[in-house]
């Protein structure tokens, strides 16, 4: 099980629970901070003070007084004006990992919400009751205004939910399960809808598949390697060291470590003297986007356990404040870099793609075909390969560039740091399905050499690829290749066969 605390939630513990279903459990010190924070909130509609959210409006209409007889019906329109999210739903994972980081949010103790509210996220988690949550229609300012109402619905017994593989209508879901609506009191609805959780969310369910897509892209290169009997010079440590970046140095380590007893990689001036940039300057390339991917993760997981809706509520209600922990910025700025980073990995392998298939550039069959001409191989793979690339370019234009008013200028800069997650995640989509062409190519072109003559790393890698991809002994729907491929390399664990990147880096 996983601890909640509001302060301590680690991209691993989210990976346990989001894809292994570990259990979530609330810490009672924690719960002790809600309670106290509610009773706050709670005495500031019984004394009628001034307090935007609680007994005032939102956004422009700040400023207009509600009477305290009307709180619950004030949260209530708030979830269902703001629940304007289109286009289709987020993934399940996502949705998962929203009900966890909001969850750990209230649990800090800043947001004046009941108990029940902090369980009932929690409860959802557990049984797997995944809002239906569309993607479309956050600013990334003022929070995730759209996609956390469509959660909190749920919470109310409206809207859909993912249930059992199935998406059903909210109540006849929490009838099965012996859940009761909630009904939301005042500031609870502001609480969980104001904060930073789509994107968050996106970007952690992101970053979980980017990390392991990284590594797997060095494997798949130093396949290519054999495939095209690399020099093995490049990745002497020294060379490395003496630039000075850790994650260069670590991917040049492992690279090493996969082809240290293979007879298809060559020394300089064997065949030639040096290689083309696509393979001598994998660990610079591979290197950088582990820089960015780095950086990607100390800024998730700082949000991950941030206090994020407005107002917060200091010192048992004597201090409130008003200010802008919703804004997004921090994590669109990341969501960016990440796209960067991930979309280099697609860049450079799509150039080693050309190289294992131009015969104007290596030794091989060309295009890998069993009948040059009659037959045209991975000719157009590479075709495929490079629209991904291109297309991930244009992805790649920062989010965080943008901005633009609403709620009549009174929110009048903006993140759009949710647009710039879920670019991300396409474009890790696309890196991966790269990748794949990469590696269906790979595998022909060593099996061209003899795969007798693998390294035992990438040997091993090679049998567990062939059980999905076939050798190509004619032209055939490389379509389902590629598709099986990329959902093969989705689901594969290389840690399965190799160390982790921490082993490497300190090993």
């Amino acid at each position: 099980m996983v601890v909640l605390s509001g302060g301590s939630l680690s991209l691993e513990d989210a990976r346990k629970i989001i894809y292994e279903g570990e259990e979530a459990v609330i810490s009672p010190e924690s719960m002790e901070r809600v309670k106290k924070s509610r009773e706050a909130v709670e005495k500031i509609v019984k004394e009628k003070r001034v307090v935007y959210g609680i007994t005032t409006g939102f956004g422009k209409f700040s400023d207009v007084l509600i009477d305290s007889d009307d709180v619950e019906e004030l949260q209530l329109n708030l979830i269902h004006s703001h629940a304007c999210g289109v286009g289709d739903p987020f993934p399940e994972t996502v949705s998962r990992a929203m009900l966890l980081l909001r969850a750990n949010a209230l649990l800090k103790g800043y947001s004046g919400v009941r108990p029940v509210i902090v369980e009932r996220l929690v409860e959802f988690l557990n049984k797997e009751i995944h809002p239906v949550i569309p993607q479309q229609g956050s600013l990334g300012a003022s929070g995730d205004l759209a996609p956390l109402s469509h959660l909190a619905l749920a919470l109310m017994g409206e809207g859909e939910v993912h249930y059992r593989g199935e998406v059903h209508q909210t109540l006849p879901v929490l009838s099965k399960e012996n859940i009761f609506p909630i009904q939301l009191q005042a500031k609870e609805g502001l609480a969980l809808i104001n904060g930073t959780q789509a994107m968050t969310a996106m970007g952690v369910v992101g970053y979980l598949e980017a990390e392991e897509l990284a590594f797997q892209s060095e494997m798949i290169a130093s396949l290519t390697m054999e495939g095209l009997q690399g020099i093995m010079d490049a990745f002497d440590e020294d060379i490395h060291v003496v630039r000075g970046y850790p994650q260069q140095v670590a991917t040049a380590k492992r690279i090493r470590e996969y082809l240290q007893d293979s007879k298809l990689t060559t020394k300089q001036g064997d065949i030639r003297v040096q290689d083309a940039y696509s393979l001598r300057c994998i660990p610079q390339v591979h290197g950088a986007s582990w820089q960015a991917l780095d950086y990607v993760k100390e800024k998730l997981e700082i949000e991950m356990n941030a206090a994020t809706d407005n107002p917060l509520i200091f010192e048992n209600g004597e201090k409130v404040i008003s200010g802008g922990n919703f804004h997004g910025q921090p994590i669109a700025f990341a969501m960016d870099f990440m796209k960067i980073a991930v979309a280099e990995l697609a860049n450079i392998s799509e150039r080693r793609i050309e190289r294992l298939v131009n015969p104007q550039l290596n030794d091989l069959p060309a295009f890998l075909s069993p009948q040059p001409g009659l037959q045209s191989g991975a000719m157009i793979m590479q075709y495929c390969a490079a629209s991904l690339v291109s297309e991930n370019k244009t992805l790649a234009h920062p989010a965080s560039v943008d901005s633009i008013p609403s709620s009549a200028n009174q929110e009048d800069h903006v993140s759009m740091g949710t647009i710039g997650s879920r670019h991300a995640y396409q474009i890790l989509q696309n890196t991966r399905r790269v990748l794949a062409v990469e590696l269906i190519c790979n595998l022909q072109a060593v099996e061209h050499r003899g795969t007798d003559l693998l390294a035992s790393a990438t040997r091993k890698f090679y049998e567990e690829a062939r059980k999905i991809v076939p050798s190509i002994t004619k032209d055939r729907i490389f379509s389902k290749d590629i598709e099986k491929a990329a959902g093969w390399l989705k689901q594969f664990q290389l840690k399965s066969i190799t160390k982790t990147k921490e082993e490497t880096t300190n090993g």
